[in-house]
């Protein structure tokens, strides 16, 4: 039966772990393989991991990255950053992630999404969205963005997703450009755009700086995948590095289970 997760999103820059706000200011958070190693004992649902560097720098998949941190791991873990063909994808799958996230070779291409859904299984198949709300003659709307926010693709939000409902895939994460780091809570009118139009699994990241926060999130949508950055790895107004997720008494009242 599904139900909703409670994901930390962990940014791969220059071998280390950092968080950044907006898409900017990239601030050293610590080692992924320490990282895991915490979020193991505190018996996390899902572990989403993605390297920042490999498309821009226009190079492949850290591979022994992902071998190192799919042995560490001890939840699902998906992985995602550089991977523009279906090799990779299967590589990826082999060393043990559950998930193959895609974002700019997805939109880009769509038939290598399908083709990569054929070869490890549809129900693998993560794409990302990087959205940021921008103004305009008619008002606010939601584009579409890759290469870490620096570049806007000229396809509509909703077209993408139609798209998506044609091809088939396992999940859909909406990244909110805008509330990246922030810690002020999710977008929720974002999200509310994006569910009216596909029944796939989505997940949810960008703007989480409390339980509460997640907790609403679920409220609203029931079925949902409720992830985090900055919220699992800063504590207080200061922003030290402590890395935390909810214990067990707080994993029910969020996800409101008896």
């Amino acid at each position: 039966m599904l139900r909703s997760r409670i994901i930390p999103c962990l940014l791969v820059h220059k071998k280390g772990l950092v968080k950044t706000v907006k898409f900017k200011d990239p601030k050293y958070v610590g080692d992924p393989l320490n990282a895991v190693k915490i979020f193991n004992e505190k018996e996390v649902d899902e572990l989403m991991v993605l390297d920042i560097d490999a498309t821009v720098e226009g190079r492949g998949p850290d591979f022994e990255l992902i071998k190192k941190l799919a042995i560490e791991c001890r939840m699902p873990f998906c992985y995602g950053g550089g991977v523009t063909t279906v090799e990779q994808a299967k590589t990826i799958i082999s060393l043990g992630a559950e998930k193959v996230a895609l974002s700019s070779s997805a939109i880009k291409d769509r038939r290598l999404l399908r083709d990569i859904g054929v070869a490890v299984g549809v129900q693998s198949v993560v794409v990302v969205i990087d959205v940021k709300k921008t103004g305009g003659l008619f008002g606010k709307t939601f584009e579409v963005f890759i290469k870490n926010g620096k570049e806007k693709v000229d396809v509509k939000l909703s077209k993408l997703i139609q798209d998506l409902n044609e091809i088939g895939v396992g999940e859909i994460v909406i990244n909110s450009i805008d509330r990246d780091g922030t810690m002020e809570g999710y977008d929720l009118e974002l999200v509310d755009s994006i569910r009216n139009q596909t029944d796939f699994p989505i997940t949810v990241l960008g703007g989480a700086g409390t339980f509460s926060d997640i907790k609403s999130l679920i409220d609203r949508y029931r079925i949902i995948g409720a992830a985090a950055g900055s919220l699992f790895v800063f504590k207080g107004k200061y922003r030290a590095v402590l890395i935390s997720y909810p214990n067990r008494s707080e994993k029910k009242s969020i996800l409101n289970l008896s």
